[in-house]
């Protein structure tokens, strides 16, 4: 139907032109049109009546091929004088995905049952919310880790219940990252998450030697998200914890980010290596990481998945954008895992996204022992939820594929 929509814009502004009325309209699809084909749409008058102003047009369009698609026959009434009107700008027409990504995780997760997790130092109400929240919706059995003076005076200025829930008793933020780290190692918790303490404080107990919690990865960061605008879910990597990576910290970015790829159930991701140009230009290390990582995956260095870089933005998400550049890419238009050159860009991408975009975003750490909810003060509250629900299925997934 968008194929022949194409054959009402040109009776509308060619032939017979503006002021044109349409009666009917036949249509026969004799191929398929797909995304990405180029139509050329034809009219040509077969029968006038010019006592009726009625005008009967043969029409046809014929993809990049030459093969016909669509052929019919439009009856108008054309207008008796010339009209001549601006042209415009037409609106850009997007499709849109029916949204509620949230509820469909929530969905997904619900029959795993709750995961144990120890919430660090979540010393103020929006943290320890957020953590009830997210055990209230079945997700976490939360540990609180934290000074209990201190707990038990932001639940009561926030009337919030902490009856029944288990709460280490620890004297500062500090001691709250060691300890929890340590029910981890102990095998008394299968997540974190951060609560009001600093971040590096956190990553700052989890990457230490003694706390049992260190892989051979790098540990990294993955946005999940979803907008109306892209009719897949994608991550963003790294937008939290590598400021500047070198091409080894790339490489295992990437091998995070497929493993939460294969987890969330995309069985060979699209990953799109991304610089300000699609060209690799000895000038910009941007593009010189991206080819290496590249033939890192031909070479097998990274598996279960198909790479491409360097590719620009909107190269990476639009095929059209891909085309006109001549673009031919597995991946190009269609990633799932789009791989920043740092940490500033992948920021500042993901919350344009989110608050500019509409977008659902989910966030977590890979790379260490266990899954690690890494909120931050100004994420909502479906994105916590959202955030821990990732938790559950990467915990999940931990249990019979430890990292």
């Amino acid at each position: 139907m968008w194929g022949g929509a194409l054959i009402s814009a040109v009776l509308g502004t060619r032939l017979p032109g503006p002021g044109t009325v349409y009666l009917g309209q036949t249509l026969r699809f004799r191929g398929p049109v797909r995304v990405g084909d180029t139509l050329a749409i034809r009219v040509t008058v077969s029968a006038r009546d010019a006592a009726k102003k009625r005008v009967t047009l043969a029409c046809s369009c014929t993809n990049q091929a030459g093969q016909v698609v669509i052929e019919g026959e439009a009856d108008v009434i054309a207008p008796t004088e010339r009209i001549e009107r601006a042209s415009a700008t037409l609106p850009e027409v997007r499709l849109r995905t029916g949204g509620n990504g949230q509820q469909r995780l929530l969905d997904r997760v619900r029959t795993l049952g709750a995961v144990r997790t120890a919430v660090v130092h979540p010393c103020d109400a929006l943290s320890l919310s957020a953590a009830l929240d997210a055990r209230a919706a079945g997700l976490i059995e939360p540990v609180l880790v934290a000074p209990r003076a201190r707990l038990d005076a932001v639940a009561a200025e926030a009337g919030l219940d902490l009856a029944g829930i288990a709460i280490e008793d620890v004297p500062h933020s500090h001691a709250a990252a060691a300890r929890a780290v340590a029910l981890v190692h102990a095998g008394a918790a299968e997540a974190l998450m951060k609560g009001s303490l600093h971040t590096d404080e956190l990553m700052a107990a989890v990457v230490a030697r003694e706390g049992g919690l260190r892989t051979k990865r790098r540990i990294s960061h993955c946005f999940l998200m979803q907008t109306a605008a892209y009719p897949r879910p994608f991550i963003i990597t790294d937008a939290a914890i590598n400021i500047s990576p070198t091409l080894d910290d790339k490489a295992d970015i990437v091998r995070n980010a497929v493993e939460l790829a294969h987890i969330i159930g995309v069985e060979r991701p699209r990953v799109a290596i991304l610089a300000a140009v699609e060209t690799v230009n000895p000038h910009m290390p941007a593009t010189l990481d991206a080819a290496a990582l590249c033939k890192m995956a031909d070479r097998g260095q990274i598996a279960g998945a198909v790479l491409d870089g360097p590719l620009a933005f909107d190269n990476a998400v639009s095929a059209a954008a891909a085309r006109i550049k001549g673009i031919e890419s597995p991946v190009a238009g269609q990633a799932d895992v789009l791989v920043v050159p740092d940490l500033e860009s992948g920021n500042m991408l993901a919350k344009q996204l989110e608050y500019m975009g509409d977008a659902e975003s989910a966030g977590i750490v890979l790379g260490a022992r266990v899954p690690i909810v890494l909120t931050s003060r100004a994420d909502s509250r479906d994105a916590r939820i959202a955030s821990c629900a990732i938790a559950v299925l990467v915990a999940h997934h931990y249990r019979t594929s430890p990292p």
